[in-house]
């Protein structure tokens, strides 16, 4: 497989990756960030998958099942025909809890004919450290380890598991399910109870689907990656994940590849913004709570990133018998990056504190831990806003004085304000106003450089970097301000290729980058957009919405040159910036009504 055409199936606490001809060849069980019991996407030969093996006069095609995160592969060879139904349970108890297993349901519905198939069941659990053992055990397959650590897996179905062992040929001759489970089952497991989860989980999705905001323009592309983002939060905590994957990387044969299933502060309070917009105010009350429970001291200081159950130490791991996918070593688990210092985290995590307070105001739920938190983020900026740091990119070498650590610490301290005027407190008030001022001045003397005509990646710097086109988004200038329109007009010469968006262009640690950063494109249209470009930036979004796979999805990266998908898979903060581009899309339409005869 050339690119990734993978779907995403997910229940808010773990979720598997199944290629476009049925191979489920990631899941990570019971949880996001555990070890790989399916991982043939890290290792073709020792990583295991669960495929289904059809003749080649079949024709497989792939979609979702209408405004759900359940796929739906349907094999067609004119005369036989099956559907494949892949889902991860989730649905509501009647206690108003949510029955979500680590479990995989594949369901077999056939269509026509007497279609046959193999069906090759190779776990490898922890990825692959040890040998997996499979053993019949009568109303089950355990596959377990026998070194190393333990661990276990138990496959279910109405097959004949004999079959399933030794790979015989299978004739479809009514409905059937297949069942993979962290945990052995106590109940007796069978069709009608595998179809009856499919059917909850089904009515869990668009009953979820039917409370996202609606959009007169790019609204399945919207509820696509919608659909996506909430696949990627941890139900029980609240965090957010960057991606389900770990060590894809950004340039096939590279080693810039990183574990990205943890919950960064940025990308989250990104995610959160965008889905309270969309109008699941639970999803950032949920994220909200994430950070007081992180952060239970006044004097704790905030990490740009976290475990899924708030863990603060995700040592790095390499996993060196793994070849890596297309053979781009090392494969990790794990990520240093967790101990960097990055001003910018303090004033996204505000504005979503901010958002909540604008909806509740004093009736949101833990009011007053938030404002504990608020009131600590703006002393520590206060402390910090001066020093240079790794910046959003995480470079791993010096750090800068960044323009757009700097512009998140102005946010950080302008929503301070903001919110206190919300609670009519006006604490610090003066002192807090000041130092807003204070720091505006210093972005509008250091970041401008008067040669380039242009904000720049840092202060001093003639590198242009795609987060300045944020200035805008952020409230720092307004769009018609010509410092802004030239930045955006310097930033596409200096970064645009063929469409697609650089970060930056200066070396970093590992040289220049070869692929382009997805969100960074939707950065760049999104600005061309508010600077009066309509045309154009809509001819780039719909260039690069192209660019997706077949599914509608986006990983880290596209290849400049090949335009596959490269990096960690689905990427959260590329379907965050499609959904707040098309949105900003849509309203600008309906505000101009003639434009829309370019639609």
């Amino acid at each position: 497989m050339d690119n990734l055409d993978y779907g995403i199936i997910g229940n808010c606490k773990s979720a598997a990756l199944v290629s476009k001809t049925g191979s489920l060849d990631w899941c990570c069980l019971p949880n996001f960030d555990s070890a790989g019991v399916f991982a043939k996407l890290l290792d073709e030969e020792k990583g295991g998958n669960f495929e289904i093996l059809v003749s080649e006069d079949y024709n497989i095609e792939q979609e979702y099942l209408w405004e759900t995160n359940i796929l739906s592969s349907v094999f067609d060879n004119g005369t036989d025909a099956f559907q494949l139904i892949d889902f991860m349970p989730r649905y509501p108890r009647e206690d108003g809890s949510y029955y979500a297993p680590p479990d995989i349901i594949r369901f077999f519905r056939l269509l026509k004919g007497k279609p046959e198939f193999r069906i090759k069941y190779d776990p490898k659990l922890d990825f692959a450290r040890e040998k997996t053992h499979t053993e019949n055990k009568g109303g089950y397959l355990k596959s377990f380890t026998k070194e190393g650590k333990y661990d276990s897996l138990f496959f279910y179905s109405n097959f004949e598991l004999k079959d399933i062992e030794e790979q015989n040929m299978l004739t479809l001759t009514q409905n059937a399910y297949c069942l993979v489970g962290y945990h052995e089952k106590l109940i007796p497991q069978n069709l009608d109870r595998a179809y009856l989860k499919f059917q909850r989980t089904k009515t869990y999705w668009m009953n979820w689907s039917s409370k996202t905001a609606r959009y007169t323009h790019y609204s399945e592309e919207i509820m696509r990656s919608a659909l996506v983002l909430k696949a990627l939060t941890y139900k029980k905590s609240g965090a957010v994940l960057a991606a389900a994957t770990t060590s894809l990387p950004e340039t096939i044969g590279e080693e810039r590849n990183w574990d990205y299933r943890f919950c960064w502060i940025r990308d989250s309070s990104m995610v959160i913004k965008v889905m309270a917009g969309l109008g699941h105010m639970e999803s950032a009350q949920e994220f909200l709570q994430f950070i007081i429970d992180i952060i239970p001291n006044k004097d704790e200081k905030i990490q740009i990133m976290y475990g899924i159950n708030g863990e603060k130490e995700l040592t790095e791991h390499i996993l060196d018998h793994l070849k890596g996918y297309k053979n781009s070593q090392p494969v990790r688990t794990g990520n240093a990056a967790y101990i960097q210092k990055q001003n910018d985290i303090y004033g996204i995590l505000m504005e979503v504190i901010y958002q909540q307070y604008l909806q509740f105001e004093t009736s949101l739920e833990n009011s007053e831990e938030l404002w504990t938190i608020v009131r600590g983020i703006v002393n520590i900026v206060e402390e910090h806003w001066q020093q240079p740091d790794k910046g959003i990119w995480e470079l791993r070498t010096e750090d800068r004085h960044f323009v757009f650590s700097k512009l998140l610490c102005w946010v950080a301290v302008d929503r301070a304000i903001k919110i206190g005027e919300v609670l009519r407190m006006g604490i610090n008030d003066t002192r807090w106003k000041s130092l807003r001022a204070e720091i505006y001045t210093d972005i509008y003397n250091n970041g401008w450089n008067e040669e380039i005509q242009a904000y720049t990646q840092s202060y001093g710097s003639t590198d242009l970097d795609a987060s300045t086109l944020l200035m805008e988004s952020y409230g720092f200038i307004e769009a018609k301000d010509p410092r802004f329109i030239k930045t955006v007009e310097a930033t596409e010469r200096e970064l645009c290729k063929d469409g697609l968006m650089y970060r930056y262009k200066n070396k970093d640690d590992f040289g220049e980058p070869s692929s382009s950063f997805t969100i960074c494109t939707f950065w760049l249209i999104d600005s061309l957009f508010k600077i009066g470009q309509r045309e154009k930036s809509k001819r780039l979004f719909d260039q690069l919405l192209s660019y997706s796979n077949h599914l509608g999805l986006f990983s880290e990266d596209i290849d400049f040159k090949t335009k596959r998908l490269l990096g960690n898979f689905p990427q959260a903060y590329s379907h965050l910036a499609l959904i707040e581009t098309a949105a900003n899309f849509s309203k600008g339409i309906s505000a101009e009504e003639s434009w829309l005869s370019d639609f």
